[in-house]
């Protein structure tokens, strides 16, 4: 036991030790540079999968393994570790560094809730639709650490009113009334019959419900004609005490609520991370990687990006709504669609601390409006640099086509952020300006804080990876071994590439799996003769499916650690929307997708690779 002990607290040391020794046979025995490549390929991914080391540090191991194999000099390898990707990730860091430094994007999610209202079901969706847009443009993990404690505040404040009306019906079970604790009949009544209040279990207490009856519809009082009220009976067990019957029924009501309201949270933040091409590092890469592998395909972009995903993104957003509100609350149409001025506790309580919420805020502020200008402007030139159906504002240098990326903008706007100072000038009585110390909307500390470090590094090696496997023909070998995958009917094989992609990422980083993977299908695309995007777009997207766990991804982790969800509620739940998602990006790859890129042609930028090998 002792040793098993030992074993298992130096697991990742043994991991980090084996690792390289058990597959040194690889390049010791097959000396070529396929193999020594592959070699140094596993190593890392193996790394990255485990997380025996931190992932910066693994993607270093490509910076000394290639050069000490032969297969790529150390400056080649190291212009690999700083590409166009990483100024766009500064660019859009700046931007994200804003809105959180100012709270501009709490405005924008409670602005966004108060517009939904506060139905339980619509208040959901409105968490998710504010969560999601957030995400579009901050990380996921920021998106859902700022918009779960204002869900917290919500929820919290929905129990107390609804404990107000449990107090009610115990002070009613004893005999006796509290004015205090008074509500209008309609209003309970909504309760009552709400879909909430139907996992309450019965009781048989006939006097209780009498003197409900009694309390809230006076004898002879105007409000309690024509209400068409009859008796309903809580439900509990005749063997529990009323204490524990009280206790049982608060946590049937209050569990679902919870789960919900946290479930929606994760997984919105991770559907809008990957409707922008900025949204979530796994898209940041593939365009890289894509873009890098086939420079002379200018098709993937912002624009094209958006367009692409936005129906994608709508729809699973849509359907994982539904998933959730049936799996934990059933799905009640009447209560969602219906329409009328009187409001239940419940949704009072909401609107309360939403409200509150919201005018903490005050006024919006200058650098908020600042802010706001940036990245309005930040995302019209992303949209218009090059649209495709009109010529954008790339085009306005015509000798320098393809100079100008999204990472031009995303600096040019970024560099804004510490130019643009932070406070207006402030009049005195007789209207002259005073002085004031200078202070950017965001410094250098401030952008620091907010920068992905260990991301930036991990994309480095992956990019290093990819060119190691150019270089050393690693990748047209794996793609004449892969050819025979063309007599499989396209759908499937796509199919096939999204379920491992999604399992894997589901204990792996969602950087890490990327890629890892894209190194691998883009020569299996051109293997069998097929537009690499038709199997790279479905594959990106389904990076980003890493529902079942906790630790399947930052957003899950924040949302686990309120302490309102078990194991099994996050594997129920994200099953479901792992089987909704890969069914509609399956749908959109075969559909709407095709248009967009010509996707059954074979294209020009692509290689065209020979079926034999000579390796």
């Amino acid at each position: 036991m002792k040793i098993l002990r030992y074993l298992l607290v130096y697991r990742r040391f043994l991991l980090i030790i084996l690792t390289p020794l058990l597959l040194l046979p690889l390049p010791l025995i097959i000396r070529t540079k396929e193999a020594e490549c592959a070699y140094t390929l596993f190593v890392v991914a193996i790394f990255w999968l485990t997380e025996a080391l931190p992932l910066g540090v693994s993607a270093l191991l490509p910076a000394f393994m290639f050069p000490l194999f032969g297969i790529m000099s150390s400056k080649q390898v190291a212009s690999a570790y700083f590409r166009d990707f990483h100024l766009l990730l500064i660019g859009v860091i700046c931007l994200a560094a804003a809105i959180e430094k100012w709270k501009l994007h709490k405005r924008v999610a409670l602005r966004m809730v108060m517009l939904v209202g506060v139905n339980p079901a619509w208040l959901t969706l409105g968490f998710m639709i504010s969560c999601s847009f957030l995400s579009m443009w901050l990380s996921n993990t920021s998106a859902a650490a700022m918009v779960m404690p204002i869900v917290e505040a919500v929820a919290q404040q929905i129990i107390t009113a609804e404990s107000e009306v449990d107090a009610l019906e115990m002070s009613c079970s004893n005999g006796s009334t509290n004015p205090g604790l008074e509500l209008d009949g309609r209003h309970l009544l909504q309760f009552l019959h709400s879909p909430f209040h139907s996992k309450v279990k019965t009781t048989r207490n006939e006097d209780a419900w009498k003197c409900l009856h009694h309390h809230v519809f006076h004898a002879g009082s105007p409000r309690a004609r024509g209400t068409g009220w009859h008796p309903v009976y809580i439900l509990t067990e005749q063997n529990l005490s009323p204490a524990e019957t009280g206790r049982k029924s608060r946590e049937d009501k209050y569990n679902g609520i919870f789960k919900v309201m946290c479930l929606c949270i994760a997984y919105s933040a991770t559907i809008g991370g990957w409707t922008t091409l900025t949204g979530t590092s796994t898209n940041l890469i593939f365009a890289e990687q894509f873009n890098t592998r086939y420079p002379d395909c200018q098709c993937i972009n912002f624009g094209s990006w958006f367009v692409l995903s936005i129906p994608v993104t709508v729809t699973i957003l849509l359907f994982s709504w539904i998933w959730l509100q049936w799996l934990f609350l059933g799905f009640d149409f009447k209560s969602m669609f219906k329409r009328g001025k009187d409001k239940t506790v419940r949704e009072q309580a909401s609107a309360r601390v939403i409200q509150e919420e919201y005018s903490k805020l005050g006024p919006i502020s200058y650098p908020e409006i600042v802010t706001l200008v940036l990245f309005i402007l930040m995302t019209l030139l992303w949209f218009t640099r090059d649209p495709g159906f009109i010529p954008g504002w790339s085009s306005l240098f015509p000798k320098y086509k393809g100079f100008a990326t999204d990472s031009t903008t995303a600096l040019v706007i970024g560099l804004l952020f510490f130019i643009i100072p932070a406070k207006t000038l402030p009049r005195t009585s007789n209207g002259e300006n005073t002085v004031f110390g200078y202070t950017p909307l965001i410094t250098w500390k401030e952008f620091q804080s907010c920068m992905p470090w260990e991301i930036a590094i991990l994309v480095g090696g992956g990019f290093a990876l990819a060119d190691g496997c150019e270089v050393s023909n690693l990748s047209a070998w794996v793609g004449s071994k892969l050819t025979p995958l063309g007599s499989l009917p396209l759908w499937l094989i796509i199919l096939i590439s999204c379920i491992i992609v999604t399992s894997v990422t589901e204990v792996a980083s969602n950087a890490a799996t990327i890629t890892i993977f894209l190194p691998i299908l883009s020569p299996l695309a051109e293997a069998i003769h097929v537009n690499p995007l038709f199997i790279l777009i479905p594959t990106t997207l389904c990076t980003s499916f890493a529902s079942l766990l906790p630790v399947s991804n930052p957003s899950n982790a924040i949302v686990f650690s309120y302490g309102h969800l078990s194991i099994m509620d996050m594997v129920k739940a994200g099953l479901g929307i792992n089987i909704i998602s890969v069914a509609v990006v399956m749908l959109g790859i075969m559909t709407w997708i095709v248009p967009l890129f010509d996707l059954y042609t074979y294209p020009s930028w692509a290689p065209i690779i020979s079926s034999t090998n000579n390796t």
